[in-house]
């Protein structure tokens, strides 16, 4: 179960991701010089933030 969790929020951070780097582009004006770092940037925080989020979510199921 935990797996198919990660699996669908990592599909999700993908999408979210690539939102986040489009709407600031459209901000921005024009397309951002090394797109695919700043996307890997984003998409890395995201992953970390919320995979560490739901293993700390995971531990407190498992305790009760």
């Amino acid at each position: 179960m935990q797996v198919l969790l990660f699996t669908l929020v990592g599909i999700a951070l993908y999408f979210f991701a690539d939102w986040v780097l489009r709407t600031i582009e459209r901000l921005h004006g024009s397309p951002l010089p090394y797109r695919n770092v700043i996307y890997f940037v984003i998409i890395l925080c995201l992953a970390l933030l919320s995979f560490e989020l739901l293993q700390q979510f995971a531990s407190i199921e498992t305790a009760l």
